[in-house]
């Protein structure tokens, strides 16, 4: 398969076992064995850490929906529940690391890391003003900008030379938009590789919504668009040139003074973290 092969890349990623962060499948391991901490809110917690462990819940529900099952699940711990903690371990419970994975190309694995870290706060800001804006669907939204740049984290896993050749590209020419880097080295952008993703792997129509940019004009798609764009920009350091725009835009959102909605993320300014 070439680099420049979307529907290669799908099919690979759509059939392929996904790799999870080691602290993910110790968090597991350690719940596993200790029946008084064993419940689908503790095995929740350790999923949603992880974008990649979510998505696998995610896709395997999918791929064994039940004929009966109405409703989508978005929930991890409703997922959790459909499955059944027996069934999640024996039929999820992931075999690979990411640290493993990237062994022979560990200069990938710090990008990577914190690109997750990245997927996390995003996920924990979309959360905190959907609850904020009394969206009582806010897990969906958490889920959602969790999970909005899962493609870029799995072509990270899967082809970390391409990934490391659009970095650089960008970092000497910080002019050259993502998509540009992509298609140079790609042939693709991974918005159209997770566009293909998420139609192949059949998740919940909501969450396709939620994490669809072009959906912008509904408040629960801006939060999410809002929380990823503050989480990569301040990633950048709290002096990033774009922050002011993300600022506004959270003001906007949260229909607050704009001194007042950056008081929400102050915290995180003051600590110094991305």
């Amino acid at each position: 398969m070439s680099d420049n092969d979307l529907n290669g890349w799908v099919y690979r990623l759509s059939k392929s076992e996904l790799p999870v962060l080691k602290h993910t499948v110790r968090d597991l391991v350690l719940l596993r064995e200790d029946e008084n901490k064993l419940t689908a809110h503790s095995i929740a917690n350790a999923i949603k850490q992880d974008p990649v462990m979510t998505v696998k819940l995610l896709r395997y529900l999918q791929e064994h929906k039940r004929k009966a099952q109405i409703t989508e699940l978005v929930q991890v711990e409703q997922a959790l529940l459909m499955l059944g903690t027996e069934q999640f371990f024996k039929n999820v419970m992931p075999e690979l690391l990411i640290e493993d994975q990237l062994k022979a190309h560990v200069i990938a694995l710090p990008p990577l890391l914190r690109l997750l870290h990245r997927s996390h706060r995003a996920s924990e800001y979309a959360f905190d003003w959907a609850v904020y804006l009394k969206d009582l669907r806010f897990e969906e939204v958490r889920v959602a900008a969790l999970l909005h740049d899962i493609a870029e984290i799995l072509m990270w896993c899967f082809s970390p030379e391409a990934m490391l050749k659009i970095r650089d590209l960008q970092l000497h020419d910080k002019a050259m938009r993502s998509r540009d880097a992509q298609m140079q080295v790609l042939g693709f952008t991974l918005a159209e590789l997770q566009k293909e993703l998420v139609m192949q792997w059949g998740l919940p129509e909501l969450l396709i919504t939620l994490m669809n940019d072009a959906s912008a004009g509904l408040q629960r798609v801006r939060n999410v668009i809002v929380a990823v764009n503050l989480a990569r920009h301040s990633a950048n350091g709290w002096n990033d040139a774009a922050l002011p725009d993300d600022y506004r835009a959270l003001s906007e959102l949260l229909h607050t003074p704009l001194d007042q909605a950056m008081a929400m993320v102050m915290p995180d300014r003051a600590a110094g973290q991305p």
